[in-house]
């Protein structure tokens, strides 16, 4: 198994400064989450991570659970008032390692994508589907790739740049399997720091069809946790999956 496959990696590398270098207002999504359970009951976050979610949403009253692959991810959503009392589940979130029923299962920030190939991200949906109650709901957040600015399958972009240090980003995308592998570049007094990082997109037709083929449907799609309408413009939406 490659690094990138393991699905501990992104979690063990990027534990430490998550929260910090990728700043996230967990409200909207917390207030869209919780009014599909406006009655409480179990909910389940895939890839719970460091409880930025989690953690507010179970102080609205919802028995949240989680399952995340990483232990240090783990550590730091149990470091903050309430974590600790969030059960989570070591594993990888395509075997969705934990017994049903839920009335929600979520994964959000593309953290599906975080699987990096066609067959798990379609057990993911299909482990997700047995897990949940009948009626229950399946949320994934993601973005719609953007391939316009590739040049022969590569793409390289400054980031930031200073008088002491550059930023950068080299990016090389697969269109077979829709597969891109990052390396983001950090130079600065004399130190290099490398953050690597591999995702495999998916086009929201693409996930509808997983969907159905784990036994669900398609509810709502939406632009984002505002519930604005998802147009062929945006480059990133809101799913919500019914299990049928």
């Amino acid at each position: 198994m490659s690094g990138f496959d393991d699905p501990a990696f992104f979690g063990e590398r990027y534990a430490h400064e998550y929260d910090e270098r990728h700043p996230l207002d967990p409200a909207p999504a917390v207030e869209f989450l919780a009014a599909l359970v406006p009655g409480g009951g179990r909910v389940l976050e895939l890839a719970s991570g460091t409880g930025r979610v989690a953690v507010p949403l179970a102080r609205r009253g919802l028995a949240v659970e989680g399952v995340e692959a990483s232990e240090a991810m783990t550590e730091r959503m149990r470091a903050k008032p309430g974590g600790a009392a969030i059960p989570v589940t070591t594993g990888d979130m395509a075997d969705v390692p934990v017994q049903g029923p839920f009335r929600l299962a979520y994964l959000v920030y593309n953290t599906l994508f975080n699987l990096t190939s066609q067959d798990r991200q379609v057990d993911c949906f299909r482990n997700v589907a047995k897990v949940l109650a009948p009626g229950g709901l399946f949320v994934v957040e993601a973005f719609v790739q953007d391939l316009t600015g590739f040049r022969d399958d590569q793409l390289v972009a400054t980031r930031s740049l200073t008088d002491d240090s550059v930023d950068m980003e080299f990016q090389r995308h697969d269109p077979v399997r829709q597969v891109i592998t990052y390396q983001r570049v950090a130079f600065e007094a004399g130190r290099t720091t490398l953050r690597p990082l591999r995702l495999r997109y998916c086009w929201p037709s693409e996930l509808d069809l997983m969907a159905r083929l784990a036994g669900m449907r398609l509810r709502d799609r939406y632009a984002g946790w505002d519930r604005a309408p998802f147009t062929a413009a945006d480059r990133q939406h809101v799913s919500v999956y019914e299990r049928t």
